[in-house]
């Protein structure tokens, strides 16, 4: 039985690796809102593999490994692809798409795999975090960029009802190719960076079901809720932009008081 156990963490993140592969799949072949929801399921599995190794007392070097490389392909190669496809088909509906240069704005989708690699290198090497996070978590910045893709993929920009109205401008929503592709590509090497800078974000692990001590975390799940339900797909990008802001906002506060 004890053998069993000590089995279930790396189970659930392989899992979330299969998940992850599949994600990339449908990612590459231009299915995004299969690609979002096989990211956000990777992502409950990544999530629930920690929490069993805690719960059962089965934490192993191996288990550390196997989820950094489960995460590199779920929330680095998955969403890259998705971006990747995205990017493509942008460059395919514009006049200059063979030109030599066009291909640079690929470039930002190759950012997002090599970027999580670094981040999830560094993040293995530094103690410093073990219950808050320096940088941007990879399965933040997947699921933000897999349901960016998918809220401006044409399926999703053609029905622009009143609750998309609120996430999506008249610009953005009527958006020229060469204005959305630029945009798209200057965002994702930001994003991409966040991922090894310094800024401090706050985990979204309860440690207890105090309001004084998770007062963050319950504010952004409340959010998260109140957004997805009102605007759905563009309501999760909303909800990671929203975690970067109060994570920011809460390290200034901190910064002052010290």
């Amino acid at each position: 039985m004890k053998g069993i156990i000590r089995h279930i963490p790396n189970t659930l993140t392989c899992i979330s690796l299969s998940f992850g592969f599949y994600a990339s799949i449908l990612g590459l072949s231009g299915n995004y809102y299969g690609a979002t929801i096989a990211i956000l399921l990777a992502a409950m599995f990544d999530f629930s593999d920690g929490l069993a190794a805690r719960l059962l007392k089965a934490n192993s070097d191996m288990g550390r490994e196997l989820d950094s490389l489960s995460d590199i392909i779920s929330f680095g190669v998955a969403p890259g692809m998705m971006l990747f496809g995205f990017l493509d088909n942008l460059l395919h509906s514009l006049s200059w798409d063979n030109s030599l240069f066009c291909k640079i704005f690929l470039l930002p989708a190759f950012a997002i795999p090599v970027f999580s690699a670094l981040r999830l290198a560094k993040f293995n090497l530094d103690v410093r975090q073990k219950t808050s996070f320096i940088g941007l978590p990879v399965p933040a910045h997947a699921i933000l960029w897999s349901s960016v893709v998918t809220a401006f993929s044409p399926t999703t920009a053609l029905y622009v009802d009143g609750r998309t109205k609120l996430f999506f401008t008249k610009f953005f929503a009527n958006a020229t190719p060469d204005i959305l592709l630029i945009c798209v590509s200057i965002s994702a090497i930001a994003t991409s960076y966040l991922l090894i800078s310094n800024i401090p974000m706050f985990s979204l692990k309860i440690s207890s079901f105090a309001w004084r001590e998770n007062k963050l975390q319950y504010t952004i799940v409340l959010l998260a809720i109140i957004l997805i339900a009102f605007s759905g797909v563009p309501g999760i990008a909303a909800t990671i932009l929203l975690y970067i802001l109060l994570s920011v906002i809460a390290y200034k506060k901190n910064d002052k008081r010290t």
